[in-house]
């Protein structure tokens, strides 16, 4: 890796490689029943991340409109071969905003959770470290986020 990567990562099948160009903004952990019917599991993990800081390294990236329980839709970006998705853009965050799919890293243990959201619907038998931030449903990025990533969001809405 090189000094302008954080972390890299692709698909289930191999065709699409990313890399992360910076670290993240800030990692979100989300127990929503969307999220575990959208990732099959209990919960899904997204490092929130500017978009301009995802370069595709190899393989194309399918864009597939899906919907969320706010109503907004997400927009899921995925390998149009395996059907793996690398990251999203919601609509209330905008497309200058990725939420990449932690899982999807090839060392996903560099984005441990900031935050657990949407906890009012978490799998009873998930639990969730001691002094962990727990929020029932979502939060205000001010209140929680460190200054510099509140910066970079900023940025990245109005760029």
């Amino acid at each position: 890796m090189t000094d302008e990567t954080f972390a890299e990562g692709g698909c289930t099948c191999g065709s699409v490689r990313y890399r992360l160009k910076r670290k993240p903004m800030y990692v979100h952990c989300c127990h929503c029943t969307w999220c575990q019917r959208d990732s099959g599991t209990a919960f899904a993990l997204n490092a929130l991340i500017e978009t301009k800081e995802i370069e595709v390294l190899s393989g194309t990236l399918e864009s597939v409109d899906t919907p969320t329980e706010s109503g907004k839709g997400q927009v899921f970006m995925r390998c149009p071969t395996c059907r793996a998705t690398m990251y999203s853009h919601y609509t209330g965050a905008g497309p200058t905003v990725a939420f990449v799919r932690v899982g999807t890293l090839d060392d996903p243990k560099q984005c441990p959770p900031d935050v657990h959201i949407f906890t009012r619907s978490k799998q009873p038998w998930v639990g969730l470290p001691e002094g962990a931030l727990v929020m029932e449903a979502f939060y205000n990025y001010n209140d929680h986020w460190p200054a510099e990533s509140i910066a970079r969001r900023k940025a990245a809405r109005e760029g």
